[in-house]
């Protein structure tokens, strides 16, 4: 990922200097007009705006903390995915060492950088985001969350979070049919069809949950959405059942708590509200 912003900023005619903790990987990017540091230190003090993408948290830590006296008067711009309290300590401390922080989400995979369908979220400094927006714009849609440092990485993490479920799901349905000789790739092509087909409710969804009440007429209910024969099913074929009782019992949380009648999306209360549901 850093090679690819580094390759989308140089391509728009930034001028753009990098250092990597793997040497080689950053070597290959002197043929797209990149400059190679031979340390952080030199990386760090070669330029106005530092751009950070990192591992994790831990790991930006490491790469800065040597180099924090170098910071002041930059603006730091971290693309590396953290928590919203990681992303949150991360803009103290660079304000602790003089620097304006700016915390961003891509969302986006190293492929898409620079093209049409790649976006990335910001929050933190304002004056960061308005100031290198251009630099901002070349690797994909700019959004702005507001002045919280974490509020970027809380939608990142949110999206990531339906994608990982998602994913778990059509996992567990090519394991179901694999038992019949069904191959990953036919179940695939069936799956795309049906979750296109029903992607368009997640709107409506959206709708019940802002407007708070699951008794509106034309919900299907929570005791018509118990899924025990998906669970008996994936039992009696031998497979895990892991990840459908996850969504058995967040529906049954709210039955047991007398709300069978009402629709499904009465989930999320179980999710928002795991102690008292539970």
């Amino acid at each position: 990922m850093g090679s690819a912003l580094a390759r989308a900023a140089a391509g728009a005619g930034h001028r753009v200097v990098v250092w990597n903790r793997t040497p080689h990987r950053a070597a290959v990017l002197v043929s797209a007009g990149v400059q190679v540091a031979e340390t952080a230190a030199e990386a760090v003090g070669s330029a106005e705006v530092v751009v950070v993408c990192l591992f994790d948290h831990r790991s930006v830590h490491q790469v800065l903390d040597p180099v924090a006296d170098r910071l002041a008067g930059r603006r730091l711009v971290n693309v590396t995915t953290t928590t919203p309290d990681g992303a949150r300590e991360l803009a103290a401390w660079s304000a602790g060492h003089g620097a304006d922080y700016l915390d961003g989400g891509i969302m986006a995979v190293p492929a898409m950088i620079g093209s049409p369908g790649s976006s990335v979220y910001y929050s933190g400094s304002r004056a960061v985001f308005d100031r290198d927006g251009e630099l901002l714009e070349t690797w994909g849609d700019a959004e702005y969350f507001g002045e919280d440092p974490g509020l970027a990485s809380l939608h990142d993490l949110a999206l990531l979070s339906a994608m990982y479920v998602m994913f778990a799901g059509f996992f567990h349905g090519a394991a179901m049919v694999a038992t019949a000789g069904t191959s990953a790739k036919e179940f695939a092509r069936r799956a795309t069809a049906w979750l296109a087909a029903v992607l368009p409710a997640l709107a409506e969804y959206a709708e019940i949950i802002d407007g708070g009440d699951y008794t509106l007429p034309g919900q299907q209910s929570l005791a018509f959405s118990d899924i025990s024969e998906i669970v008996e099913a994936s039992a009696a074929a031998g497979i895990s059942t892991e990840v459908v009782d996850m969504v058995q019992r967040l529906i049954h949380r709210q039955i047991d708590a007398g709300h069978g009648v009402e629709g499904f999306a009465r989930i999320i209360e179980s999710i928002r509200n795991p102690v008292r549901a539970a």
